[in-house]
């Protein structure tokens, strides 16, 4: 499973019995050994990272063997078999306006020329 949130990517994978998991894709160039999961408990591995804007192919491989994640923004075929898809979309710029009401009140006079 991928999760995308303002360019911030969690994926989590589940393979209990799993010694070893990465992701690979086309943001590291398919080098499985790069990128590894951490165990996060109950059988789950868990990695996350920053990506810019735009579409990726991804595959877990956990001790060498390939997966795809089905819960992820779609599958497309690869050179390999099916590859995963992750859609990272423009990061969400939140300004919040905060009133503010003054200690004391203001006293503006304004004298003017007759």
């Amino acid at each position: 499973m991928v999760t995308v949130e303002n360019g911030s990517v969690d994926f989590m994978f589940f393979r209990p019995d799993a010694e070893r998991v990465s992701i690979a894709g086309d943001f590291n160039d398919w080098k499985p050994d790069e990128l590894e999961m951490k165990p996060v408990g109950n059988g789950n591995w868990g990695c996350k990272m920053s990506l810019p804007a735009g579409e990726y192919r991804f595959r877990y491989c956990a001790d060498g063997e390939w997966f795809a994640d089905y819960a992820a923004c779609g599958l497309e075929p690869g050179s390999f078999g099916m590859d995963s898809l992750l859609v990272v979309s423009p990061r969400r710029l939140s300004v919040a306006a905060v009133a503010v009401a003054p200690k004391e009140p203001i006293n503006i006079e304004r004298t003017f020329a007759a």
